[in-house]
Parts: structure tokens; C-alpha cells; sequence
């Protein structure tokens, strides 16, 4: 399961410590004032003053809490079903551990302000690398085409690996110092930018190329974790344990807290059900598809009667909390199966879909997305959210993009003026200190990308509050 750290592993093999590598990895997580963050940030509603809408801490709970039931699954039937003569408990064990750390890290590298923040990130550099100059040339024409494709399709997942390999200074320039094998885990698209696959609708098309993976400036920490792990350009087989897990997570929780904020209803999931089985039935959907998505319209029925005959107070919400930890139940077991069923393809790196594509959840994982996109991604609380997040990325971007693409040149005295170089000192003496340790001997090129890097290492590592207030102050708005 690839033990090695970045670094040697001397010091801690020799120490009397007995904590195993991937203990060490989870304590180093839950302490780390990055996974912190995570509470501070949105999953998909704004932050609500209720206990009951999710943040990003706790979706990342809930994710872990999954990937480790997959984890615990799939070792039982890898053991049971005899396909690794070598796999035993223990590496049951380290399996459960390595997802259940992957779980928490990954959406440790999201921007604030949901998934919007990445569109808004990836937006600004559109807009901006071809006006902006640096010497006499735009922005555009220094930089090579990775270095470009790097801003412009910006991941938060991707941005999830150089947080904990090098924005996160612990002790030295390698971050957390997490196994390779969590490392690996947390890599679901195993590619650079340049890398990518663009047509949805191409039926072959391997998940592992939805997006990039890693981005140029991080690109021998990519190579070292890939040669290490042995994966070649594929994903890590504990990869799409981790997929799993997060899409059964989101897509549950989605709806869960959109029926809380009564935006949809249980009449909305078994309208939406009912369209979906008869298009499913149509559309040559197996008959184990359209039989699940039946039982699951079926509890959504039993579910709700039973609230009305015990006369609960929200007949609807206890309907539905208890609906979703049914379908939770399918979807883990039905992302085992696949993984079983595709064993040998997952372990070879020529699979290419996720998990539960195909398999007999397919009509409900439809169902449950479509429906959380209908009445809760297009909902006014989000809509408002999101372009009051497109202001505040806006400013911060410009502010900080721009006062850094002449630090650290002969022209920085003659170019900053007093606010540039006040803004370079707000940003974070860790991050300064990455930048420095990375830019030494590289080209003028590599640095005004590094900079711009570290921008935007500043803007997605801030958490909600902290990007709302810096806006307003440096507005004027609030002193």
C-alpha cells in the first residue's frame, strides 16, 4: 500500500513510536488548520446559522465515515472471494484507514463559496491572462500551455494535493508527509492539464480524464507518488472506492438538507421517480434498474405513512432522513459489487467509468441529482451566493494576481505601488515561504507562474468569513 512518505521514513521507522503510518496520516489531518477550514466553508447551501445544513467539514466526515465502510466491504469479499492471495486482515485494515483519511482530505483544496468558487477561479483567468501584461508580453504568451490550462481549468481536487504536499508547512517544504498510498488515493484524475477529455458524449472516455489531477509546478510530486504506488498514468484502485463514496455522500445529503430548507418535498422525489421508471422502462433500462428504483419509491411511500400514523411534527423530513440511509445501504453494497465485478480491470488501470455507473442504483443516483440541480442548485439563496461569490473573487483575484506579477523582479520597486506591496503582505507567511523555496533557480516564466499560483493558493485556501470580510474591508465597506 505504498507506506513511504515524501520524505525518508528513517527518523519515524527508527523512533519508538508505535503508531502505524497511516494512524500518523489521520492525526496529522485532524490537526491541521486546513482541514479545519473546512468548517467555514460551503458544501452547497450558504452557512446557515442551523445545525442541520452541512459544511464542508461535515460532508468530509460523512465521506470518510463511507469510504471506510466500502473499504471494510471490499476487504471481507477480496478475502472471501480469494482474488489476492497476499491480502490478509491487516491490509484490510490499512485499506480502511487509507480511505478513511482519503475521505477527510478530499475536498481539503476546495475554494470557499462551494463548487462555484472553482468556476469562479477558472472564469477569472479566462478573462484576464490574455490582457494582462508582464514586460511588454500579455500573460498569455509567457506562459507555456500547461501553465495556462493549470488556471483555466482549475480543480479544487487537484488544489486538494498541493495543499497537503507543500502549502501545509509543518516542519519542512513536503506539507503533511502523508503515505503515498493516501496520496495516490486522493489523485482521482491522474493527469495533467494538457490531459484532459473534453467530450462527454464519447462512450469511451476514461473518468480518470474528466479533469487534471496534478498541476505543473507539483508535477515530480505527481511522478514520485505515481512511481512509488506503481500506477502508470492510472487511477490508484482505492481511487474509486473514494469516488464512490463521495457521490453517495453529496448526492444523499443534497437532498436531505434540500427537503430541510423545504425546497423539495416528497412529492417532488416520487414524481421525479415515477417519470424516471416509466423513461427507464422506454429506454431499455435492465429490469434490476427499474426494479430498485421501484423498492426505493416504495420506502419513500412507507417511510412518509408511517410519520402521518405517528404523527410526527415533519412528517416529510423524517421521511426522507430515513429513505436516505436506505438508499445509503444500496448504493455502499452496490459500489462494492462493481468493484468486485470489475476487479480485475480496476487493479490492471483499464477501467474507466465510476463505480456505480451502470449498475442497478443507476435510475436512483439519476434521480437524486436531477432532482437536487432542479430545486436546490437553482434555488435564490444559492443564485444570490454565487454571484455575490463572483464579485468577491473578482476583487481578490485582481488584487492579488495583480500585485504579484512583478514581485520578486528588477521591476518590482519601479512597478508596486503602496497598495501592491501591502497587499503582498497580507498574504501568508507559509505560502510566501513555498513560493520562495520553489522559485529559486527557475526561469522568469516558472516565477510569474508560481505567483500567480500563490494567488491563487491565498484566494481558495480562505474560508467563507475570511474572503466575505477581507472584500469588505479592502473595499472600505467595513473597517
Amino acid at each position: 500500500m505504498c507506506p513511504d512518505r515524501i520524505r525518508s521514513v528513517a527518523r519515524s521507522s527508527a523512533s519508538s513510536d508505535s503508531r502505524t503510518e497511516f494512524e500518523k496520516d489521520y492525526q496529522r489531518i485532524i490537526s491541521s488548520a486546513s482541514f479545519r477550514r473546512l468548517q467555514d466553508k460551503t458544501q452547497v447551501f450558504p452557512l446557515d446559522k442551523s445545525d442541520f445544513i452541512r459544511t464542508r467539514l461535515t460532508h468530509s466526515l460523512e465521506v470518510a465515515n463511507f469510504a471506510r465502510s466500502i473499504g471494510r466491504m471490499l476487504g471481507a469479499r477480496i478475502i472471501e472471494e480469494e482474488k489476492d492471495a497476499s491480502f490478509d486482515a491487516s491490509m484490510r485494515e490499512d485499506i480502511c484507514s487509507v480511505l478513511e483519511c482519503a475521505g477527510l482530505l478530499h475536498d481539503i483544496g476546495n475554494p470557499p463559496f462551494g463548487h462555484f468558487g472553482e468556476d469562479a477561479i477558472r472564469d477569472w483567468f479566462k478573462r484576464n491572462l490574455p490582457v494582462m501584461e508582464f514586460k511588454g508580453r500579455k500573460l498569455i504568451d509567457v506562459l507555456n500551455e500547461q501553465q495556462i490550462n493549470d488556471f483555466t481549468h482549475f480543480e479544487g481536487n487537484t488544489q486538494a494535493l498541493r495543499v497537503v504536499t507543500k502549502l501545509h508547512f509543518m516542519v519542512d517544504e513536503n506539507g503533511m508527509n502523508l503515505t503515498k498510498a493516501l496520496l495516490a488515493t486522493i489523485m482521482k484524475y491522474p493527469g495533467s492539464s494538457l490531459e484532459i477529455s473534453y467530450d462527454k458524449n464519447d462512450p469511451d472516455r476514461d473518468i480518470a480524464r474528466k479533469k487534471m489531477g496534478y498541476f505543473y509546478a507539483d508535477r515530480e510530486v505527481f511522478e514520485d507518488v505515481q512511481n512509488s504506488c506503481g500506477t502508470n498514468g492510472h487511477r490508484h484502485p482505492l481511487a474509486f472506492a473514494l469516488e464512490a463514496a463521495d457521490d453517495i455522500a453529496y448526492r444523499t445529503a443534497d437532498i436531505e438538507d434540500a427537503v430541510k430548507k423545504g425546497l423539495v418535498s416528497t412529492d417532488i422525489l416520487k414524481r421525479a421517480l415515477e417519470s424516471a421508471i416509466a423513461e427507464g422502462e422506454k429506454k431499455g433500462a435492465t429490469d434490476a434498474q427499474v426494479q430498485t428504483a421501484k423498492k426505493i419509491l416504495s420506502s419513500l411511500d412507507y417511510y412518509y405513512n408511517k410519520a402521518i400514523d405517528q404523527n410526527y411534527e415533519d412528517p416529510q423530513v423524517y421521511a426522507v432522513q430515513n429513505w436516505v440511509v436506505r438508499i445509503q445501504g444500496m448504493l455502499l453494497t452496490s459500489a462494492v459489487d462493481s468493484f468486485m465485478t470489475n476487479y480485475d480491470a480496476i487493479m490492471a488501470g483499464t477501467y474507466r467509468k465510476e463505480l456505480l455507473s451502470g449498475t442497478n442504483t443507476d435510475i436512483v443516483m439519476d434521480v437524486l441529482g436531477d432532482v437536487a440541480y432542479k430545486h436546490a442548485f437553482l434555488s435564490e439563496p444559492i443564485l444570490k451566493l454565487e454571484v455575490a461569490a463572483d464579485a468577491i473573487f473578482d476583487f481578490l483575484l485582481t488584487s492579488f494576481a495583480g500585485a504579484l506579477v512583478y514581485y520578486d523582479t528588477d521591476e518590482w520597486k519601479e512597478k508596486a505601488g503602496a497598495v501592491d506591496t501591502k497587499l503582498v503582505d497580507l498574504i501568508s507567511s507559509s505560502y510566501m515561504q513555498v513560493y520562495r523555496i520553489r522559485a529559486e533557480g527557475a526561469s522568469e516564466s516558472e516565477k510569474l507562474y508560481l505567483r500567480l499560483l500563490l494567488a491563487t493558493d491565498f484566494v481558495s485556501g480562505m474560508t467563507d468569513s475570511y474572503a466575505g470580510r477581507l472584500y469588505r474591508q479592502l473595499r472600505g465597506i467595513e473597517l
